[in-house]
């Protein structure tokens, strides 16, 4: 699948702390998450998004790690990362101000 997405990481809040010149590597490790594991996207709440990942230890390990790293700065993400019945999921909620974080990464996740 060939992704025609540009690196704008204008969207990024200012809340972020990852430096300037690090945002569009993050940016393209999700990139890489979305292109090769998901095969859902939902949107339960206005506030929350639910992504379908391909079952696999390496798509949970990935997932897990990077939600971590985003955590880390960008610290008003609530992640969790659910596995069961031979399935995998990822879910990123986020305060009603920072929604705007969550339509960019679900337009991402469906391109």
């Amino acid at each position: 699948m060939t992704r025609n997405v540009s690196l704008d990481v204008e969207w990024v809040p200012s809340a972020c702390t990852l430096p300037n010149a690090e945002r569009p590597l993050r940016v393209a490790e999700f990139d890489a998450l979305f292109a090769n594991a998901v095969r859902g996207v939902a949107r339960p709440e206005h506030t929350r998004l639910r992504l379908e990942l391909v079952f696999s230890p390496d798509n949970a390990a990935r997932a897990a790690e990077l939600a971590a790293r985003e955590n880390g700065c960008c610290s008003f993400f609530t992640f969790t990362l659910t596995i069961a019945d031979g399935g995998l999921a990822l879910e990123a909620t986020v305060p009603v101000q920072h929604v705007g974080v969550l339509d960019a990464l679900q337009a991402r996740a469906l391109c």
